[in-house]
């Protein structure tokens, strides 16, 4: 058996894939469906304007000079 994984959405019952496979020649599939959890976040899912604002208030902070070197990051993070 030879496995696909494609994106879609549910909606009123009925799966609709994102994008058509390119797929003419099976009669018969197997679909498994995979549900996220509540709990799982995808990183993507950030509300833009969350998003625009820690690029506001990050602008505003390298005008007024409140920079770091990045090697200083690095050394913070690597000491945790």
């Amino acid at each position: 058996m030879k496995a696909l994984e494609v994106t879609g959405k549910i909606q009123q019952g009925k799966l609709t894939l994102d994008h058509p496979l390119g797929i003419d020649d099976f009669q018969e599939v197997k679909v498994i469906i995979l549900l996220p959890e509540a709990s799982d976040h995808d990183p993507d899912d950030t509300p833009i304007a969350e998003i625009e604002e820690s690029l506001t208030r990050a602008f505003q902070e390298v005008k007024s000079g409140q920079t770091r070197y990045i090697s200083e990051l690095w050394e913070r993070i690597e000491s945790e």
